[in-house]
């Protein structure tokens, strides 16, 4: 289900502006420029925000660079990243110098230090590293509830009470399990289910395939909800965008739980709303 619009209503809002941005970027004279660079499974997204945290432009890639949270091909996720910081530098006329980053909960003693020497590799100063469901808030503004960030392989969750999150934790089950469920289903490759997944004509048809997978993705929250009790699930990440899954995980969770319009590209605007001019 979707919450009433007024609850959404920034998060849309600033979505909408980014996917206009992405297409016709807005080139100015802004005396700074923000970047949040989203390193995730399935996609790299760095979002450009300007001196009043407007978005002014934005690029996304396909890539295999992280593995259920974790950077795995450090040398690609410098070079992608750089390509898309040039490709946006030569669309704004501009040199971008600083960057945020975020890395799933509970992972940043693992891999804070690779994400930013990825950012840094890149050209970047990087300016703040935060947990995915902390960015997203910046964006969804929730005072109270569950984040649920489902990424191409994991499942991200923050508990926040009064703004403020009490609680981190993540597992792997995310977007590449989907997509491995269907290629099993379908006789498919793994790159045409992932091509098929993205396709929103094909929800309605691949919800019954998929619902196992779901409901493991709706287990994982209610494990972490009932030590941590809350009212409201939100949804954000890539693949929350399969119609359907909030439906689902409301069901299995018994707790109302709501997504915005465009949950793929809150997390990468929330990282750029973090980003300052003060490296780390």
């Amino acid at each position: 289900m979707e919450t009433v619009n007024s609850t959404f209503q920034y998060c849309d809002q600033l979505v909408a502006d980014f996917e206009r941005v992405i297409q016709t970027p807005i080139v100015g004279k802004s005396s700074v420029y923000y970047t949040g660079v989203d390193l995730g499974t399935a996609y790299i997204v760095l979002a450009v925000l300007d001196e009043n945290y407007k978005p002014v432009a934005g690029a996304y890639r396909f890539a295999s660079v992280v593995k259920d949270g974790m950077v795995v091909d450090y040398i690609g996720a410098i070079r992608i990243v750089r390509e898309l910081k040039q490709e946006l530098e030569e669309k704004l006329g501009v040199e971008l110098i600083y960057a945020a980053a975020a890395l799933p909960p509970g992972t940043d003693s693992l891999d804070s230090g690779t994400i930013k020497h990825v950012v840094q590799g890149a050209g970047f100063e990087i300016t703040n590293v935060l947990d995915e469901p902390t960015a997203a808030n910046a964006v969804l503004k929730i005072q109270d509830g569950a984040i649920v960030d489902i990424g191409g392989g994991t499942t991200g969750i923050a508990i926040l009470k009064e703004g403020k999150v009490l609680y981190v934790a993540d597992e792997p089950t995310g977007g590449t399990h989907f997509s491995l469920v269907i290629s099993g289903a379908y006789k498919m490759n793994f790159d045409d289910a992932d091509q098929y997944k993205r396709d929103f004509k094909n929800h309605k048809e691949l919800l019954p395939v998929l619902r196992p997978v779901i409901e493991k993705v709706s287990s994982i929250i209610s494990r972490h909800v009932s030590e941590n009790p809350v009212k409201e699930i939100y949804l954000v990440g890539g693949t929350c965008c399969l119609e359907g899954i909030e439906a689902i995980i409301a069901k299995k969770t018994n707790l109302p739980t709501y997504k915005p319009k465009n949950p793929m590209f809150v997390t990468p605007l929330g990282i750029a709303l973090n980003c300052t001019q003060e490296s780390l």
